[in-house]
């Protein structure tokens, strides 16, 4: 190809470049990937601002999950770099209070000694009911929680939980842009995508079928199609 992109992945919380793994070979033929740093941090601005700096000087950017949250700052701080936003089973919102309490709940816990049992915890929230007893994506959550261990995952809930309200910014986002998620979502519901496809200008929704939190891994061809396209066009 002529014009190659760097393309630039975040991804989710306790989640580490495994869980974009599937996809990666499909979008390495679009420019160098990269899967960005986010555990070292405890709040959104400074997340973005050290992935800022080892960043590519222009990227696609993709974030899934927490990585959406992410995104959001990096088009705050620095959107002149970003050439293509694709924002993955993510929302806008702001935490709740509800939200919050939950994770501040889950941070004891794993403060405590009890970090594996919240991601057994998280995961039926992650996967599409469907996939609820699939033992290899379970060992996939536990194996990236592993990665990114106990002292970051207090970080990024931390960071999480004081994420600013990025409704009012949508409409600042001009380049082309992706919403993808999943039909049977069970962490972040599908409306919430499609709020956020009608905030951003042009931006294209696309709803993967038998698909939760993790499409990556649920539905490799089918997210890797979508992503195909929208570096395409």
């Amino acid at each position: 190809m002529d014009n190659t992109m760097p393309i630039l992945l975040v991804p989710g919380l306790v989640s580490s470049p495994r869980i974009f793994a599937p996809v990666i070979p499909a979008l390495w033929r679009f420019g160098p990937v990269t899967v960005a740093n986010h555990i070292r941090d405890d709040n959104m601005g400074a997340i973005a601002r050290r992935i800022l700096a080892e960043a590519p000087p222009r990227f696609a950017l993709a974030g899934h999950s927490m990585g959406g949250y992410i995104a959001f700052e990096i088009m705050r701080q620095a959107p002149e770099r970003v050439a293509r936003l694709a924002l993955i089973n993510t929302q806008a919102r702001p935490d709740t209070p509800e939200a919050s309490a939950r994770r501040r709940g889950m941070m004891e816990r794993a403060r405590s000694g009890h970090y594996p049992a919240v991601l057994d915890e998280l995961f039926p929230g992650f996967v599409h009911p469907s996939r609820r007893d699939d033992a290899s994506l379970r060992q996939l959550v536990r194996d990236m929680g592993e990665d990114v261990g106990v002292a970051a995952f207090l970080r990024q809930q931390t960071a999480v939980i004081s994420r600013p309200d990025s409704r009012p910014t949508l409409a600042w986002i001009k380049c082309p842009t992706l919403v993808l998620s999943g039909d049977e979502d069970n962490t972040i519901p599908n409306a919430l995508s499609s709020e956020m496809a009608a905030g951003i200008p042009g931006a294209k929704l696309v709803i993967l079928e038998n698909c939760g939190h993790l499409p990556q891994p649920e539905q490799p061809q089918a997210c890797a199609n979508a992503l195909v396209e929208w570096l395409r066009n």
